[in-house]
C-alpha cells in the first residue's frame, strides 16, 4: 500500500439503518449500482424476474424478501474507498444490527417519507447517538405520497432530538416527484421516468433556478412551492455546520426514490465528501488512531455457510490501525496467544475477492476454523489491548429446542454452537432440563423461524422448538448470589448462559420488579458484564 495515509483518508466506512419496509436494501443496491459495483439493480420484490438483491444472499432473504444477516460491501467510487454494512431492518434481528454499528463511521437513517420516523430507527438512532457518530438523513419513496417535507424535519427534531440541515429538496407535488433541488450548487437535477423500476441508472439533467424554461418544465404550483421552501430554508433553517455534523449533533438530510433512483447519485457523491474518515477507537489502554503503525482491529461478525459447497466460517474484522499484509500474524488478546490470518478477503455480499492488502477503515473476512468470538482484538502481541466490548443484550423470546431426530445430536450440537458463536441466537443450560436440551433465547420470533430454517439446510436438523412463558433476561451480580425468586416455577428460571454466567428469566415485569425489591443487594443487569 503506497501512501497508508492517503489511503485512510479516502475510506468510507458506514452502516445503513432503517425501519423495516423502509426501502435499504433497494437503496444499498442502487448505491452499488451508482458506484459502478453491479451493472444492474435486483430488488426484493421482483420475485419472478429471480432478480435478487445482492444484499441479500441468504436463501431465506430471498424468500421472504427481508434481511435477517448484514452484508458487507465495498467499491471504489470518486476516488473513495466506500465500504458499506447493510443491517437487518427487521426489530427481531436488531442484535445483529447492534453490532454492525460497532463497526461502522458513520451512519445513513433511512426514512420513509410516508411514515417518517418510525420505532426500530429510534433503537437504532439511539445506538448511533450513544456512540457518537456522524448520522446522514436519507428521506426515501418521494416517488409515492408523502409528508410534507418541512413535518418530516420537525419530526426529526421532536422525535430524535437532533437538528436537520436539508442538503438538497424535493421538487413535486403530492407524490408527482420530478427531481431534487441542491441548496449549495442552486440548481435542480431533473429525471426521465424510467420503465425498469431502477433496474439501470436513470438519465437525469440540470437546471439553473434562474432558467426560464424551468416553471414550464416542472409547472407553476411545483414552481411557487419551490421557490417559497428555499426562501423559507434559507431563513429559517438551520446553517451547515460540519463540526455539528461530525459530533451527530446535526444531520445532513437528502431526499430522493431508491425504487427509481431519483437522487441516489447526488446523495452518494454528496455523502462520501461529508462522511468521515476512520477515527481513533478506544481500548483499556487508551485510544488507538488509524495512522499508528501497529495493526489492530476487532471481530465484530461471525457467519458460517456463506459458501454451502464449502460449509466454511468467516470472522469479519474491522481494522483499527496499521496495515493488514497477507499471510501476517496477529495477536489475539482473548487466548493469549499469536494466530495467523488465514484467506483473507473483500466482499460484494456473498461473492468474494482475495485481499492482499488492507489498512484502516477497512472489513475484510479470514477463515475461521473454530478460534474467533465476537469481540476478539487483534493486535501486536507487544500492545496486547482490549477494545472497548460489543455490548450484549438481553433476548426477549425463548423457547426449549431439541432435534426431532435424536441419532442428529452431534449435528445438532454443532448447528446450536455455531449459530451461538454467530450471535444468532443465546443459548441458556439449567439443571432442570436434559443434556439434549437448550433453551434459546432471541430478540424476536421471527429468528426462531431462521434457527429452524439454517438447523435443516444447513446441518440437515428438523427441530423441535417449544416456546416457553419467559419474556425478561437478568445477568445476576455477584455471581455467587442466591437470590429469592418468586416461588412459583412458571415465573421464573435459573439458568446458565454459554459462559456460565447466572441468568434468571422472568415471566413478566411484575415478578422481575418483585425480584428485584426482594434482593436489594443484587443486580440484576439488561446488559451482560
Amino acid at each position: 500500500m503506497a501512501n497508508r495515509e492517503q489511503e485512510i483518508l479516502r475510506r468510507r466506512t458506514f452502516a445503513i439503518i432503517s425501519h423495516p419496509d423502509a426501502g435499504k436494501t433497494t437503496l444499498t443496491e442502487k448505491l452499488l449500482l451508482y458506484g459502478g459495483a453491479i451493472h444492474q439493480a435486483g430488488s426484493v420484490k421482483s420475485r419472478k424476474a429471480k432478480t435478487y438483491a445482492v444484499s441479500d444472499w441468504m436463501e431465506i432473504e430471498k424468500q421472504r424478501g427481508i434481511s435477517v444477516t448484514s452484508s458487507v460491501m465495498n467499491f471504489d467510487y470518486d476516488g473513495y474507498h466506500i465500504n458499506i454494512l447493510d443491517t437487518p431492518g427487521h426489530q427481531d434481528f436488531s442484535e445483529d444490527a447492534y453490532r454492525t454499528l460497532v463497526a461502522a463511521d458513520s451512519a445513513v437513517m433511512l426514512l420513509d417519507g410516508a411514515k417518517g420516523v418510525e420505532e426500530q430507527t429510534k433503537k437504532l438512532f439511539h445506538v448511533c447517538k450513544m456512540r457518537g457518530i456522524p448520522i446522514f438523513t436519507f428521506v426515501n419513496k418521494l416517488d409515492r405520497v408523502c409528508k410534507k417535507p418541512f413535518d418530516l424535519l420537525s419530526e426529526l427534531e421532536q422525535t430524535l432530538g437532533i437538528n436537520s440541515y436539508p442538503v438538497t429538496w424535493p421538487v413535486g407535488v403530492d407524490g408527482v416527484f420530478k427531481g431534487v433541488y441542491n441548496r449549495a450548487l442552486k440548481r435542480l437535477e431533473l429525471f426521465e421516468t424510467g420503465g425498469d423500476h431502477g433496474a439501470q441508472k436513470l438519465t437525469s439533467y440540470t437546471l439553473e433556478l434562474s432558467d426560464s424554461k424551468l416553471k414550464e418544465i416542472i409547472g407553476d404550483e411545483a414552481y411557487l412551492a419551490l421557490q417559497e421552501d428555499i426562501s423559507l430554508l434559507d431563513e429559517a433553517g438551520e446553517t451547515f455546520d460540519m463540526e455539528r455534523i461530525l459530533a451527530g449533533q446535526l444531520t445532513p438530510v437528502f431526499f430522493g426514490s431508491a425504487m427509481t433512483n431519483f437522487g441516489v447519485q447526488q446523495f452518494l457523491e454528496d455523502f462520501i465528501k461529508m462522511a468521515p474518515a476512520p477515527g481513533n477507537r478506544n481500548t483499556d489502554k487508551g485510544p488507538v488512531k488509524p495512522e499508528d503503525e501497529g495493526f489492530s482491529g476487532f471481530i465484530f461478525k461471525i457467519q458460517a455457510n456463506m459458501d454451502p459447497k464449502h460449509r466454511d466460517r468467516l470472522a469479519f474484522i474491522r481494522i483499527c490501525s496499521g496495515q493488514y499484509e497477507k499471510g501476517m500474524n496477529v495477536y489475539n488478546t482473548r487466548l493469549g496467544k499469536q494466530i495467523r490470518l488465514a484467506q483473507p478477503q473483500q466482499f460484494l455480499a456473498q461473492d468474494r475477492s482475495a485481499v492482499e492488502d488492507a489498512c484502516a477503515g477497512d472489513i475484510i473476512g479470514v477463515f475461521d476454523s473454530g478460534i474467533f468470538h465476537l469481540g476478539d482484538t487483534l493486535c501486536g502481541e507487544k500492545e496486547a489491548f482490549k477494545f472497548d466490548p460489543i455490548p450484549m443484550f438481553p433476548a426477549e423470546h425463548f423457547a426449549e429446542v431439541s432435534a426431532k431426530d435424536t441419532n442428529k445430536r452431534k449435528q445438532f450440537q454443532k448447528g446450536i454452537e455455531q449459530l451461538l458463536v454467530e450471535g444468532a441466537i443465546q443459548v441458556f443450560k439449567s439443571n432442570s432440563y436434559g443434556v439434549d436440551k437448550y433453551i434459546v433465547g432471541v430478540a424476536g420470533a421471527l429468528q426462531l423461524d431462521v434457527l429452524s430454517y439454517r438447523m435443516l439446510g444447513e446441518y440437515g436438523v428438523e427441530m423441535r422448538i417449544e416456546p416457553l412463558a419467559f419474556q425478561y433476561a437478568r445477568w445476576i451480580t455477584p455471581e455467587d448470589a442466591e437470590p429469592e425468586l418468586p416461588q412459583y416455577f412458571s415465573e421464573t428460571l435459573r439458568v446458565t448462559d454459554h459462559l456460565n454466567r447466572p441468568v434468571v428469566l422472568f415471566e413478566n415485569q411484575w415478578v422481575m420488579q418483585r425480584a428485584e425489591e426482594k434482593n436489594p443487594k443484587v443486580k440484576f443487569l439488561d446488559i451482560a458484564p
